[in-house]
């Protein structure tokens, strides 16, 4: 009776330790398939990762060459324009020889000459004293200006003496229609109060001694020796030297180089006279953004024609001064000039 129920314990005995196994054995499964799995997330956001990457840099790579693409025929576009526009502006020039740009240049003088037989130094002046005041005020501003302000500036100081002693206020109320007045106030005053203390107040009359005053350079200088003096001097202004380079005188911008390269070209007995009747031609026609080509004496010898206006009867509107029917610059013109006196300056209006 005993020994029958111990079966039933035993079975249930083992019954429990085989459910328990089973349960480990699970779980461990469990375990070992989540371990599988971390170990393979990382694997795949690495691929996903590096798949993406290299998406980016497919796509930054395609990027330029679009870009590229548009720009290229941009620049090209760019390139063909400014091509064209230069070709436009800038007429062929055959090659010439020397001697033959020394004749075409020698006859261009000529022709200035028949054209403009009374050019002069556009500047009122009585005496060296005044050409040289006169010429340095010139500097920045038109010859017209200029004449409209010394008649007042020499009333009141005629003599370098005079200048040297004047209060430098007002003196520059004197010259200020002229502009930079303040620095052609010291310029003034120190070229006066040299000739006053080196030169017993007397302009000179040589290059060397003129270039020491101040706020004389090379270009005042040959004006005051060409003009009152009689020294043949060129005169390279802005005038001259556009003139020059369009003529085919000389491919210098500098000032001293141009005189140089200009004064090989034409005995030295034209330089006073060539001056006046480039610059009056430079002044008058052959203007610096827009030249009247078609109303040009000497288009057929000009290597630059075309650069301007050709249509002759618009070219005639460009026209200044005298050609163009107006008043010139001098209020005190050379008897044989065949314009009208410029005005002089209008009075102050007077305060209300």
């Amino acid at each position: 009776m005993n020994e029958t129920p111990e079966k039933p314990a035993a079975a249930t005995k083992a019954a429990a330790q085989k459910s328990v196994t089973k349960k480990a054995v699970a779980k461990k499964a469990t375990a070992k398939t989540t371990a599988t799995a971390a170990e393979k997330a990382p694997a795949k956001k690495a691929a996903a990762a590096k798949k993406k990457t290299t998406a980016t840099k497919t796509t930054a790579k395609k990027a330029p060459a679009k870009t590229t693409a548009k720009k290229v025929p941009a620049k090209k576009a760019t390139a063909t324009a400014t091509a064209k526009t230069t070709a436009k502006k800038t007429p062929a020039r055959k090659p010439e020889s020397r001697v033959a740009m020394v004749r075409r240049a020698r006859r261009i003088n000529r022709e200035l000459a028949e054209l403009y037989p009374y050019a002069h130094p556009e500047l009122d002046f009585t005496n060296p004293f005044e050409l040289l005041v006169a010429t340095v005020l010139s500097a920045q501003t038109t010859d017209l200006r200029v004449n409209q302000t010394t008649p007042r500036l020499f009333a009141v100081c005629p003599t370098p003496e005079d200048m040297a002693a004047m209060d430098p206020e007002r003196l520059e109320e004197l010259i200020r229609p002229t502009g930079f007045f303040r620095a052609k106030t010291k310029s003034l005053l120190g070229l006066s109060a040299a000739l006053r203390d080196r030169f017993d107040g007397e302009v000179p009359g040589r290059l060397e001694d003129l270039v020491t005053l101040p706020g004389v350079g090379r270009k005042t200088a040959n004006v005051v020796l060409g003009n009152a003096f009689g020294v043949p001097g060129i005169t390279v202004d802005t005038h001259f030297g556009r003139l020059a380079r369009r003529f085919g005188w000389t491919t210098a911008e500098d000032a001293e180089k141009v005189e140089a390269d200009v004064a090989e070209i034409f005995p030295k007995s034209e330089w006073t006279m060539l001056s006046h009747r480039v610059v009056f031609h430079g002044r008058r026609v052959c203007h610096s953004r827009k030249p009247a080509c078609g109303a040009c004496a000497i288009a057929p010898l000009c290597p630059a024609y075309g650069e301007g206006e050709t249509d002759p009867e618009k070219a005639k509107k460009l026209l200044k001064y005298e050609l163009g029917g107006q008043p010139g610059q001098r209020l005190k013109p050379p008897a044989d000039y065949p314009g009208r006196p410029a005005p002089p300056m209008a009075p102050p209006a007077a305060a209300s």
